[in-house]
């Protein structure tokens, strides 16, 4: 007696839903995109300012302290800590000495305001970084030669120069041949993308100015 054969099994079809599930698998969730911080420009460390300060400020002290002490054990004092005392003692406040001192001290003064209160550094300029934590930065020279090889590319630039300053870049470009028009546009074009790829955190303003080559 033969045995009863089963029916071949039927592959399962799969479903819409199966395959709107198995994509939904596969697909990686998709991260939540940080928001971009602003990228802070770097300050200098003025090294040389610095030591050059505390360098005078601690030779007048040493003086004047040494001098002190030299009274306090029982000597005279220095003939031109005398002579200082006395021509401060004496002298009117609109004398000319008394004026170029005061005015040496308030320029000094500033000048030390300043370098406290600025970041320095004006030859680096910041790139766009992913967070906070990276720094990154770009020679201005660098990025100066980069946008002038960008502009002699375009047809009929014979020379370029960029110069950035602060937060403008200026593009003057001689035309050799063409209409000083249509190069001016395709720098405009040239420019700014060359800009975009520099990705500078700080985009600087664009001024380009084109003029006919003379013979």
């Amino acid at each position: 007696m033969e045995r009863d054969q089963e029916p071949p099994a039927v592959a399962k079809q799969p479903t819409a839903t199966d395959e709107l599930t198995s994509r939904r698998v596969e697909q990686p969730a998709k991260q939540p995109v940080a928001e971009r911080q602003p990228t802070p420009r770097p300050w200098s460390t003025r090294r040389v300012p610095a030591a050059l300060t505390a360098l005078l400020v601690g030779a007048v002290a040493g003086i004047l302290l040494f001098d002190v002490v030299r009274v306090r054990a029982g000597q005279t004092a220095a003939t031109w800590r005398e002579r200082l005392a006395d021509e401060l003692a004496t002298r009117p406040l609109d004398d000319i000495w008394i004026r170029v001192g005061a005015a040496a001290i308030a320029v000094l003064g500033l000048w030390m305001l300043v370098m406290a209160l600025t970041h320095g550094l004006r030859h680096k300029l910041p790139l766009k970084t992913p967070d906070a934590q990276t720094h990154a930065v770009l020679d201005r020279d660098a990025a100066e030669l980069l946008l002038r090889d960008a502009a002699m590319r375009v047809p009929g630039v014979s020379a370029a120069r960029v110069r950035i300053v602060r937060n403008r870049v200026g593009a003057h470009a001689d035309v050799r041949y063409r209409a000083p028009a249509d190069v001016k546009a395709d720098l405009l074009v040239a420019l700014p993308a060359e800009l975009d790829r520099l990705a500078l955190a700080r985009p600087p303003r664009l001024a380009v100015k084109v003029r006919p080559r003379r013979k």
